[in-house]
């Protein structure tokens, strides 16, 4: 029952999802805590960020296009999102804004667990938020051999120099063994882009992992293609379920079990 007492937590992003709201908010029922979270879009991030402090809302998930933009105002940034250059979760303690970078983690994860090589060849497409955690994942990895592609040259050249990494301007004529896709191309209400690949078949045809950071759909077209020719894929549904639980850790201070986790990722994915 939701009552006086009962913490509020949040996601603002450009494109709101049910997974959130629903893989959160099964967790608190299971766990019988007093929170509730919802998700929310903004036109305008600093009064956004300072609603979350003047209103007590505990814990606030930021997601693109806000990612970068919401930094000015917080109070403290965690030092790897503070390197990072992009924040995914602020934190509220008595009106003291700290955040952090929980796609970092969960994309490190990721290249753990599926074996990926540091002498393979990557492209990431993409230069916001979430392609600099990819970066900082893949720097940090052991990756020396990587390049960047983006559509905006500025801020993919600087990307690429933060990480002494090459920005590369077209994708014409380029392959690599792992195709990373860090841009909105492919997600669930994206009008044109949702149907969009967002890498050309030969490039994908040659690699050996597609890996996409969009959540929803999970079968993005860049993964239904790379299943199909039978390559390794890592989705954005398993990127979104481990920074979730990190952020939940963040926000209740408690840690869910693998089998609650689990059941709470299914619960979101069959209900978003």
């Amino acid at each position: 029952m939701i009552n006086k007492d009962t913490q509020l937590c949040i996601s603002l992003s450009g494109r709101p999802s049910n997974f959130g709201t629903r893989f959160h908010n099964y967790m608190y029922e299971k766990l019988g805590l007093n929170f509730v979270y919802k998700a929310f879009t903004t036109n305008d991030i600093e009064h956004a960020v300072k609603g979350v402090r003047a209103l007590g809302i505990r814990g606030c998930a930021v997601s693109m296009p806000f990612k970068e933009s919401c930094m000015p105002f917080l109070d403290e940034i965690s030092p790897s999102a503070k390197a990072i250059e992009s924040v995914n979760t602020i934190v509220n303690t008595d009106g003291y804004l700290k955040a952090y970078n929980t796609d970092y983690i969960a994309i490190s994860k990721l290249i753990a667990k599926y074996q990926l090589k540091p002498t393979a060849c990557v492209i990431i497409q993409g230069s916001g938020g979430m392609a600099k955690a990819v970066a900082a994942a893949f720097k940090n990895a052991g990756f020396d051999n990587l390049k960047i592609y983006a559509r905006n040259a500025t801020t993919g050249g600087y990307l690429a120099k933060l990480y002494g990494y090459q920005y590369i301007d077209s994708l014409y004529g380029q392959n690599a063994d792992i195709l990373v896709n860090a841009t909105p191309i492919g997600m669930k209400g994206g009008g044109k882009e949702e149907s969009i690949i967002s890498f050309p078949e030969a490039m994908i045809d040659q690699a050996s992992v597609a890996f996409d950071v969009v959540a929803m759909p999970a079968e993005t077209p860049l993964i239904k293609y790379a299943r199909q020719q039978g390559k390794t894929v890592i989705s954005g549904a398993e990127v979104a379920v481990l920074q979730a639980v990190e952020q939940f850790e963040l926000y209740t201070g408690q840690r869910p079990g693998d089998e609650l986790i689990a059941e709470a990722a299914s619960f979101a994915r069959a209900n978003s």
